[in-house]
């Protein structure tokens, strides 16, 4: 199994490319189901979750023709097309590899009237629950059974589903976006109350209008989506990882160096660049992306997680990383999401101090830390310990990095551009 091993204690300057975002990538992928024509996506991400996904696809009937990139490029060209559907069914063994898996809910209901996905995980419905996703289908008329741990939506009589309102009780990003791929085939008028508004969300509304779906709303809580017959293909770019691009940017401020997010898109991270310049950092904007330098201590923040334009859920494991080599106590709280602060024991193993009382985080500065050998939880935990190995006096071994090529691609060769003594080793 691989490990990354790190000599930490390098100022790290200089340029990193930033990639096609992953969950945006995730959600683009899907929309190849709602049409029988080619769909191309250029600035895809070399993920693992994106090749899952594109292995999922394969199993539906839909053909993808991946074309390479020279050396020392990003991002990947995909062509997709569904021209008949060979399943409706996502089987257990693919969706239980990533729960972006139930995006396929949707689109595939709209276009074949019906579509039945393994529940995510093999988990009941209340524990990171779909039931929004479920609900939404239902006010546009979708049937729901659920059995033997599968979901099944159908359309009325094995026609289209129609036209529908729903208000989210509580914002889900992964709730609007299935709602959103089935309604622009829907029959009639969808308005999407409370809708998320994350930039992925926009990135999705724009590839399906670009597909021939009517939206009005964009970027807003509500959504109004009048269904069409038939959508066709295009070529459209994905977004750029706005994680990915705030990952490199705490790289900079916990190493004290200074690292240029070339292609980063400021107006889909303010709330990042927010507490950066908080915390001390200086955050310039350019045409071509973000500057993050460091000057000086870091100074302690006060942070919690919100949907978007809060401070994302995906940010708290890096920040409470670059937090640890502030000068005094910084607060963090976490509203999305329960049990996520398992990256914590580890970093303590590093000689962090963090005090962890329910949803609630104080990480208090220190000195420094200690390089060790330590084990990535998941994904964002993962960066958190490799921030944590970048400052750390000594050499630091990450275990499970399997995680870490779910969601940054190619990141020794990023991190050893701009200064970091970072390099992979396979055991045996």
């Amino acid at each position: 199994m691989d490990s990354i091993h790190i000599v930490g204690g390098k100022r790290l300057e200089g340029a990193i490319p930033i990639s096609g975002a992953k969950n945006a990538a995730l959600t683009l992928l899907p929309c190849a189901l709602l049409t029988d024509e080619k769909l191309t996506l250029t600035n895809l991400p070399r993920l693992a979750d994106v090749d899952s996904f594109g292995h999922l696809l394969n199993m539906l009937g839909v053909s993808t023709k991946v074309e390479g990139v020279k050396k020392g490029e990003f991002g990947r060209r995909m062509t997709l097309q569904a021209d008949d559907l060979h399943s409706t069914v996502a089987p257990y063994d693919m969706v239980r590899r990533m729960r972006a898996s139930i995006l396929v809910l949707g689109p595939m209901l709209a276009r074949a009237g019906e579509s039945t996905v393994s529940l995510p995980g093999g988990c009941a419905i209340g524990d990171r629950p779909i039931d929004l996703h479920l609900r939404a289908l239902e006010a546009m008329g979708a049937e729901i059974e659920l059995a033997a741990g599968y979901v099944k939506a159908s359309a009325p009589n094995g026609g289209r589903i129609s036209g529908g309102d729903f208000s989210f009780p509580v914002v889900s990003v992964g709730a609007t976006e299935n709602a959103l791929m089935a309604a622009v085939l829907a029959t009639g008028r969808t308005q999407l109350f409370n809708a998320a508004r994350e930039p992925e969300i926009v990135d999705l509304c724009n590839l399906l209008v670009a597909m021939g779906a009517q939206i009005q709303g964009i970027g807003s809580s509500h959504l109004i989506i009048d269904g069409v017959e038939k959508l066709h293909g295009c070529t459209y770019a994905v977004m750029p990882d706005r994680i990915e691009a705030g990952s490199y940017a705490c790289a900079a401020g916990i190493t004290g160096g200074s690292i240029d997010l070339v292609g980063a898109r400021p107006e889909d991270m303010l709330a990042t660049t927010n507490a950066l310049a908080q915390c001390g950092l200086i955050v310039e904007f350019h045409d071509n992306g973000i500057k993050v330098s460091a000057d000086g201590k870091l100074r302690p923040l006060a942070l919690s997680t919100a949907p978007f334009p809060g401070f994302a859920t995906d940010m708290q494991a890096q920040f409470m990383a670059m937090l640890c080599m502030a000068d005094g106590e910084s607060f963090l709280e976490e509203t999305i999401f329960e049990n996520r602060y398992m990256h914590v024991p580890e970093l303590r193993r590093m000689g962090a101090n963090i005090d962890v009382r329910g949803r609630s985080a104080i990480v208090h500065g220190v000195n420094g830390l200690t390089g060790a050998s330590v084990m990535a939880t998941d994904l964002r935990a993962s960066m958190s310990l490799i921030l944590a190995g970048l400052a750390a006096e000594g050499e630091t071994e990450v275990l499970r990095v399997y995680h870490l090529d779910r969601g940054y691609e190619r990141l020794e060769e990023k991190l050893s551009a701009v200064g970091a003594t970072i390099e992979r080793r396979s055991a045996g």
